[in-house]
């Protein structure tokens, strides 16, 4: 695939690019809000390498410790597929994160009706094409331009080598999920279909304490967190953050013990291997905090979150003993009480999650973009995305107003 100026190429492992030139498409500096001292420790790991500073699934750390460690790839059902968009002179000015999937585990946005309706119609739905982080359900670019190159132009060539590969590997759609909106805006121009959907997410208003947030709360919901936190921590439990040299090999074995005991029960499999959360401690090490909870001497429960330059992204919890509310207190509590204490402007905690709500986390919409090929089958899908937006947007409305905040509380009295 090229013209005069580009050419584009595809990649089943990302190793095959370095990282110097897949961070410096993936690293937007644009989204650099923190101090001084704290860019710095982002911007290299703890052996002083130069690290990707934007979102952390899509630095080359992230996704080359998924590939590596076997967690994804072609036996696990994702097939690297990644697009490299090149100028004549050979400097890699764009780059697209995508998988060849057999399946559609692990993505968090679902089409399993899609692929049901398609094949008792006789298509084929599998193989299809996902573009995105594995495994990862958290916003971020997708269409990943160098700084310094045409963006409009690069994400353009992007988005429809994306429309040329599912042609040359004969899939029957694309789909590119937990986008920017600028994706999805590129996307969009080049027929893939608009698709919404709900996450939870806490942003700090320049709070300088967990009790200063606490203060925006209605007082109820201030009473019910409050008696959370304390009965959480009965037992004579505490509450740890491991980041940088102190994720130990030790902790990462307490760690992955908790996530196959809750993996297993949510997914049947977990999706991560142990090897995985070595190589991210290797490699990318000051951007990821484990919250563990530790009773007796030993750790029974914890939390992965990785941190972004203005966001900290909660994926994946687990524990080996059941305490009440140590889950809101590991996962949701303490996040916020880190993103205050750095800074940071915004708690992603994952995906779905309505108790969130009362814990001060109110609805965010997020964007995935679907380009089908079959020209019925589109038709077919345009329509039903319509009404879920339709609904997505209704629904949002109506959670944002049964949140914990002083005013939200101050305008139902008013309304009621």
């Amino acid at each position: 695939m090229t013209d005069d100026t580009i050419s584009l190429r595809v990649e089943s492992n990302i190793s095959a690019l370095s990282a110097a030139d897949w961070n410096a498409c993936a690293d937007d500096s644009s989204l650099e809000t923190l101090s001084t001292d704290f860019n710095h420790l982002i911007s290299k790991d703890f052996s002083g390498r130069q690290s990707c500073r934007g979102n952390p699934f899509i630095s080359h750390e992230f996704l080359s410790a998924l590939e590596e460690s076997g967690s994804a790839s072609a036996q696990t059902g994702w097939l690297p597929q990644h697009l490299v968009l090149e100028g004549t002179d050979g400097v890699v000015l764009g780059v697209c994160p995508a998988y060849l999937k057999s399946h559609s585990q692990g993505e968090y946005v679902f089409d399993h009706g899609w692929a049901e309706a398609y094949e008792r119609a006789g298509g084929r739905y599998y193989p299809k094409l996902q573009v995105g982080v594995p495994f990862t359900p958290a916003t971020g670019p997708r269409l990943l331009v160098r700084a310094g190159a045409t963006a409009d132009s690069a994400r353009m060539a992007l988005a429809q080598g994306l429309v040329a590969l599912a042609g040359m590997r004969r899939v029957s759609s694309v789909h590119a999920t937990f986008l920017t909106e600028r994706d999805a805006a590129a996307l969009k121009a080049e027929e893939f279909l608009p698709r919404t959907d709900q996450q939870f997410h806490w942003q700090n208003r320049g709070y300088s304490s967990f009790d200063d947030f606490l203060g925006e709360l209605a007082s109820r919901k201030r009473k019910v967190i409050r008696r959370e936190r304390r009965e959480a921590l009965e037992n004579g439990i505490s509450i740890h953050w491991l980041t940088g040299p102190d994720l130990t090999e030790e902790a990462w074995d307490a760690f992955f013990a908790f996530y196959l005991e809750t993996g297993s029960r949510k997914w049947g499999r977990p999706y991560l291997n142990r090897q995985f959360y070595s190589l991210i401690s290797e490699r990318m090490a000051d951007r990821v905090l484990l919250v563990m909870a530790k009773r007796a001497g030993r750790w029974i429960a914890g939390a992965i979150n990785f941190i972004g330059p203005d966001t900290l992204y909660g994926r994946h919890w687990g524990a080996v003993e059941q305490h009440p509310f140590l889950h809101f207190e590991v996962c949701y509590h303490q996040a916020i009480e880190f993103a205050i204490a750095r800074g940071l402007g915004t708690v992603e905690a994952g995906a779905q999650g309505e108790h969130k709500l009362a814990r001060g986390y109110l609805p965010v919409t997020t964007h995935s973009a679907h380009y089908i090929a079959d020209t019925g089958f589109r038709a077919a899908v345009a329509s039903y995305l319509a009404r879920e937006r339709r609904y997505v947007e209704s629904a949002g409305e109506e959670l944002s107003e049964l949140g914990p905040y002083r005013h939200v509380a101050r305008h139902l009295d008013e309304e009621g």
